[in-house]
């Protein structure tokens, strides 16, 4: 069974930063693709950045530039770096890691940005 524990949200003025990170548990194939997604109230989840095991990432052009993905495989670990959030960046943050066709999910932290 696999697990996912994300930390690292709460409030924050807008300009300033936040470090998410997820920690992912239980039996995990050497390859894989972790991420990070989000979701505002009323909109649908979109995507805010992947990092497969191989180090490669893929951001959405909403954050690149502002955010970065990083991950330690010896941990499980992934993270995501928020610089110079907006209020739109305020959302609940969800971990995602794909193994084969499968999809896990954290529970969410949430992430609000005060103008």
């Amino acid at each position: 069974q696999v697990q996912l524990v994300e930390s690292g949200g709460g409030l924050v003025q807008a300009g300033g930063s936040l470090r998410l990170s997820c920690a992912a548990s239980g039996t995990i194939f050497s390859f894989n693709v972790m991420g990070w997604y989000r979701q505002a109230p009323g909109n649908p989840r979109e995507l805010v950045a992947t990092i497969t095991s191989l180090g490669s990432t893929n951001y959405a052009d909403s954050v690149r530039g502002r955010f970065a993905i990083s991950r330690d495989n010896t941990k499980n670990t992934v993270y995501l770096q928020m610089n110079s959030l907006k209020p739109e960046d305020t959302a609940v943050y969800y971990c995602n890691l794909v193994v084969g066709r499968t999809n896990y999910w954290g529970q969410g932290t949430q992430v609000t940005v005060s103008s």
